[in-house]
């Protein structure tokens, strides 16, 4: 039996959080949130059904929410078990016809519906989908280039099909959203010419956000958000700061992709984007119920 005075500080503890959570609920109800969830957080299963749980405190207080996943790791696993080579440049996968078909069985497939799952197991309503469904994420070649370090000569690099989403038909989505549903979405477009095409996770989150004028991108990661040169979480940035930041070489590697991702997010009509630690219990709830937040906010 617990102990009176353990069981009341625990009472206090829970009517404390509720008051604190309270008014951004009111604030945030009818909003739309658009999550990108991937990262070690996916293979972790108690983050993963926390996160579960989360989304589906987040939809029954008003909050819209839609769901983009990755499944790098997974695709890795999947390639290596197949022993199909792939590489990476500058942090993308190189994925040829034959890689895409693999990319989309795994995203679509088995991760796609295990995040339902979870959704559903914790209470909510789900629909797994992926950018070739209903045509919704249509999508064209990646281009990206590359300088010769020897000769300072530009080349164009052949990424296969990696792609970035040109049109992303938010009606499509709102028809579920209406219908109370949860849309868990895998990044795979669709090309022109009836090609699949491989999208970064972080990319087609922004890209989703941007189309829904959502108030909220969420970019769940393996850190705790972007940090200062001391290694100290920076609550905010704005875009002057962050471009002195990827100048100076403070943000650097995969978060210089991530934070232009959210800046050109909120160029596009996105109220605000986070980059925060999924790996890091109750993360959103913290994130979006909490004065302090729990990762960067950039606006």
């Amino acid at each position: 039996m617990a102990h009176p005075e353990a069981t009341l500080r625990l009472a206090k503890w829970k009517s404390g959080v509720l008051a604190e959570a309270l008014p951004f609920m009111r604030r945030y109800a009818g909003s739309t949130f658009v999550v990108k969830y991937g990262g070690h957080a996916m293979g972790d299963a108690r983050a993963a059904r926390h996160f579960a749980e989360d989304v589906v405190l987040l939809r029954r207080v008003g909050i819209n929410v839609v769901v983009v996943h990755g499944g790098g790791p997974q695709i890795g696993a999947m390639l290596q078990r197949l022993k199909i080579q792939s590489e990476f440049v500058d942090g993308l996968r190189v994925t040829s016809a034959e890689i895409v078909d693999v990319v989309e069985m795994v995203l679509s497939g088995a991760i796609n519906k295990s995040v339902v799952a979870g959704i559903s197991a914790a209470g909510g309503k789900a629909v797994g989908l992926s950018g070739k469904d209903g045509a919704f994420v249509t999508a064209r070649k990646l281009r990206r280039t590359k300088k010769d370090p020897d000769s300072q000569i530009e080349r164009v690099l052949d990424l296969g099909y990696v792609g970035e989403p040109t049109h992303v038909d938010a009606s499509f989505l709102r028809h579920f959203m209406q219908s109370d549903l949860i849309p868990v979405i895998a990044p795979i477009g669709l090309g022109a010419d009836g090609e699949t095409f491989n999208i970064n996770a972080d990319t087609m989150a922004g890209a989703v956000a941007a189309a829904l004028d959502a108030d909220r991108l969420l970019l769940l990661t393996d850190v705790k958000g972007v940090l200062n040169g001391a290694g100290e979480l920076l609550p905010d940035l704005d875009a002057t700061h962050a471009a002195e930041m990827i100048a100076d070489g403070t943000i650097s590697g995969g978060m210089v992709p991530k934070v232009e991702t959210c800046l050109k997010a909120t160029r596009e009509g996105v109220g605000a984007a986070v980059i925060l630690d999924g790996r890091a219990l109750h993360a959103l709830l913290l994130e979006i119920f909490t004065e302090a937040g729990a990762g960067t906010l950039i606006r």
